[in-house]
């Protein structure tokens, strides 16, 4: 009788799950949404196309942008890519929101932001409950990257009131744009007021999970959460450094600010975070909580397959009905001073024929009066006859 054959050494395979894994993911590739927020001129256009390496997107010409005022909206633009890197292609989409913080009135322009990316939620959740599934198209904003000016003060209210409605609703990743604009111990001073404020605001922001089992990349997570908000330099230019490296960056006089240079940004970080390092993470995330959290809320409200309530917040329609409840009211006061005029007319009419009512009665009682002494003389005449 012949033996059973011996247990291979590397086991029955299931190590080997990961490697099943790796070529499936290889094969379908990968899809990842990006969202940039921010005034314009911050370099949003830049920072995408340096990340990248390629031009996603023109440089805009914002010379011009002010002839828009009247307009007063936020739009969306959508841009798609395919990128290839070592026969690996990933889908990417870039979610730009043109004209966000441009005009004096401000109110209300982060709702074209938020409504869109409540919309994809909607939008996928719809597409779950189709009999047919199999096309699914997938727009969920996996990390929203929110640009501050780099005044050297502190978040604006508006960037405070807009982050907060972000925060609950996507991966929120602030970026302080244009970091060498100002001197490094400023841009220090500046990311410590923001993440005070981000904490006092309650303002939630994306953080890198810790791996406790893994001490490098736990490291890396805390340096990557140390560097929050990430100062950045977008250039897609090449100069050349006093010792003669061409690199991508800015040329001064002081000399060159490099766009890689981790003494000079935090591009690096910014690059890891995003792609290298937690690009899964941040797509898992947006699937397991921020997905889950619109389901379970929308689930809870509404009936099965019951369309979601559009809410009428469009901010034009709003600055028109402003405008009529403006008309209005200075209608309604026109009228109310006309109608005053008159009353005091019918006041100042009724005091003349009272007063002359009044002269009236008097004039009458001295008649009588007249007539009583007449009438008195009258007689006395008679009794002395």
């Amino acid at each position: 009788m012949s033996s059973a054959p011996a247990p291979s050494i590397d086991g029955i395979g299931i190590a080997n799950l990961p490697n099943q894994r790796h070529k499936i993911v290889a094969k379908h590739g990968a899809h990842f949404t990006m969202m940039v927020v921010g005034e314009s001129g911050l370099g949003k256009t830049t920072l995408v196309n340096t990340l990248f390496t390629t031009e996603l997107s023109p440089p805009k010409n914002y010379t011009r942008r002010h002839h828009k005022q009247l307009d007063k909206l936020t739009e969306v633009e959508i841009i798609k890519a395919e990128l290839e890197e070592k026969q690996f292609k990933v889908k990417l989409t870039v979610i730009d929101t043109p004209g966000f913080g441009d005009y004096v009135n401000n109110r209300d322009s982060w709702s074209p932001i938020v409504d869109f990316i409540d919309d994809q939620h909607e939008a996928y959740m719809r597409q779950e409950q189709q009999p047919q599934r199999n096309e699914k198209i997938d727009l969920r904003v996996h990390a929203c990257l929110y640009f501050i000016r780099p005044t050297g003060h502190t978040l604006k209210p508006l960037d405070i009131e807009i982050m907060k409605r972000l925060g609950t609703r996507v991966n929120l990743i602030p970026v302080v744009a244009k970091a060498d604009t100002i001197t490094q111990n400023d841009l220090f001073l500046f990311k410590q007021r923001i993440r005070e404020v981000i904490a006092a605001q309650g303002i939630r922001i994306y953080q890198p999970p810790v791996e406790t089992d893994d001490e490098v990349a736990s490291e890396h997570a805390r340096m990557l959460t140390d560097a929050i908000p990430f100062s950045i330099i977008g250039s897609t230019e090449d100069v050349q450094t006093p010792d003669g490296r061409v690199v991508k960056g800015r040329e001064y006089l002081w000399g060159v600010a490099e766009v890689e240079n981790e003494s000079h940004c935090d591009f690096r970080k910014l690059r890891s975070l995003l792609i290298r390092t937690h690009m899964l993470d941040l797509i898992s995330t947006t699937e397991e909580l921020h997905y889950e959290n619109y389901r379970q809320q929308q689930m809870e409200t509404r009936k099965f397959g019951e369309p979601k309530v559009k809410k009428v917040d469009n901010p034009k329609f709003k600055e028109e009905e402003e405008s009529l409840r403006k008309r209005f009211t200075e209608q309604v006061k026109a009228e109310e001073a006309r109608f005053r005029q008159w009353e005091q007319h019918l006041i100042a009419e009724r005091d003349r024929l009272n007063k002359d009512l009044e002269m009236a009665h008097s004039a009458i009682k001295s008649l009588e009066a007249e007539l009583d002494n007449l009438q008195a003389g009258y007689g006395r005449g008679s009794a002395r006859r």
